[in-house]
């Protein structure tokens, strides 16, 4: 006879409700970047709300990168919480083979209605990593599902990053992220990306003509009728540097990928739900691609969640009673109606609270400071698109000289925010400033004159 079963009390599961978690922590957990012997401890934190999180002695800092991009409306927003805990109360999870539900259908028509013109069917994965991966095999098999098995190269771009996952790294631009794992990644074509800071034709952006394109254009030409699909993250290759892009070099992409009867993937990961200014960066352009990645901001920062969509066209190339032709690509927790839930509340926020307006207000306030910024020392470049201000750092303002990410002025600066209260962490050289969409006017201009303050007075570490 079995014993009875034993109710746990919400606070014994609570980690906070003990003092040792902390220890824990430092017991068993493998954090990301930080297995050097002097790096310093992770830091505790026990709650958020909206712009703010909040240490155990209850000082709070400024989260001035989204938690690492992904939260828009500010942290624990009473809306989004009501919907989890609505649908926690009615449906956890179930297998979404052979199987549906309200969440996952609403979200998928809510996403039709503000995606660009012809993406119209949603594929769901977990993350962003695993939302390009399906991307590229959909593309694939899209060409041998129509007798095309020659399709099999990919042109992906310099200083892309797609990904941790096996594709998305074999898509990313070699680099310490991905220099352990080269055995294990597939070839792919590159091409230039518009790095106007370091322009790879060497020209002067009054001269430019948008150049860099002719790399792309060769590869398309040399490899006619071999090329499965070109991936690109538009308008703002954000791991890679915070490179933001002019829009006619978006615009060329779609024009070569058509001219050359490829299909165009789109890594919106990042750039999706305003971060850019509009709902997706493509808008920039006008254009629309055969296949866009989505995940971060997707869910509001509460839940990992990843989606694929794809033109009718493409999602008609599967459908077939020949079973070889099937999508055979799923994940245990594909189309979680939490995740469905909470991102559904995500995007009605996104028009209640007129969050696009608010982001080009913000694009508006660091213009404002642009010229300030521009002078101060080690600030070799100033970029701005939409909720993004990047400021690039160089030794030499006349060599552009920098180190790259592993030099030390990232985690040097990382931790002299944190004692001013402010999440700023930069990508090496690289240090940019990416809030929820709910930071007030004031407090933004209070991280640029904290920045400024610091840069200010800064020495390079040697």
């Amino acid at each position: 006879m079995n014993a009875p079963r034993k109710t746990v009390s919400a606070g014994e599961c609570n980690a906070d409700a003990s003092s040792d978690w902390q220890q824990w922590d430092r017991a068993y957990l493998w954090h990301p970047y930080t297995q050097m012997q002097t790096a310093p401890m992770p830091v505790p934190i026990i709650r958020g709300e909206g712009m703010y999180l909040y240490r155990p002695d209850g000082t709070r800092i400024l989260d001035g990168i989204s938690s690492w991009w992904v939260n828009i409306h500010g942290h624990c927003h009473p809306y989004i919480n009501a919907a989890l805990r609505k649908q926690a109360e009615e449906l956890e999870h179930v297998m979404f083979a052979g199987f549906t539900h309200s969440p996952a259908a609403i979200l998928a028509e809510r996403l039709v209605q503000v995606l660009p013109s012809g993406l119209r069917r949603i594929f769901y994965s977990d993350n962003g990593s695993t939302a390009v991966e399906v991307a590229l095999k959909m593309a694939l098999q899209y060409w041998r599902n129509q007798g095309q098995e020659q399709r099999r190269a990919f042109v992906m771009l310099d200083h892309a990053y797609h990904g941790d996952t096996v594709g998305a790294m074999s898509a990313s631009a070699a680099s310490l992220f991905t220099e352990s794992f080269q055995p294990l990644l597939f070839p792919v074509e590159r091409a230039h990306a518009p790095y106007c800071y370091r322009c790879p034709a060497a020209l002067d952006p009054a001269r430019c003509q948008i150049d860099c394109l002719t790399s792309l254009r060769n590869i398309l030409e040399a490899q006619s009728g071999k090329i499965a699909g070109v991936l690109v993250e538009p308008m703002l290759q954000a791991a890679g540097g915070m490179i933001i892009w002019p829009k006619k070099f978006l615009q060329g992409v779609r024009q070569l990928c058509d001219a050359h009867g490829t299909l165009m993937i789109a890594d919106e990961v990042l750039t999706g739900f305003g971060r850019t200014g509009k709902m997706f960066a493509c808008e920039h352009a006008q254009i629309s691609p055969d296949l866009m990645c989505l995940s971060k901001a997707l869910t509001g920062g509460y839940l990992p969640m990843g989606v694929t969509a794809a033109t009718e066209e493409i999602y008609d190339a599967f459908l077939s009673d020949d079973r070889r032709k099937t999508f055979f690509h799923g994940h245990s927790f594909t189309a979680n109606p939490l995740a469905c839930a909470v991102s559904i509340a995500s995007l009605e926020l996104l028009h209640r609270e007129n969050s696009l307006a608010r982001v080009v207000a913000l694009e508006a306030l660091f213009h404002s400071r642009k010229a300030t910024l521009q002078e101060l020392p080690y600030v070799g470049d100033v970029r701005i698109l939409g909720g993004v201000l990047a400021l690039e750092l160089v030794r030499d303002k006349q060599t552009r000289e920098a180190g790259g990410y592993l030099d030390r002025v990232g985690p040097a600066l990382t931790q002299a925010f944190l004692d001013r209260g402010l999440l700023l962490r930069p990508l090496g050289n690289v240090l940019y400033f990416m809030p929820p969409y709910i930071i007030r006017d004031e407090e933004a201009h209070c991280v640029l004159d904290q920045i400024e303050d610091v840069l200010q007075h800064w020495q390079w570490p040697q």
